[in-house]
């Protein structure tokens, strides 16, 4: 199974052409938050829960 997920499906990147498909969902997390850190700035250490929850429903599982 491949788990796909696109950066502008979260609010507020909706300009973001980020998109991942990876084998499994902890590896596509890496992909995540390797592009939030250099393509947004972002330290995916600091993202509450919260963001980790919604982020996680948008993890497409094909």
């Amino acid at each position: 199974m491949a788990y796909s997920y696109r950066c502008k499906d979260y609010p507020g990147m909706e300009a973001c052409p980020g998109s991942f498909t990876a084998e499994t969902e902890t590896e596509l997390w890496k992909h995540i938050e390797l592009h939030a850190a250099i393509a947004h700035q972002e330290n995916p250490e600091q993202w509450s829960p919260e963001d980790r929850q919604q982020m996680k429903k948008l993890i497409q599982a094909s």
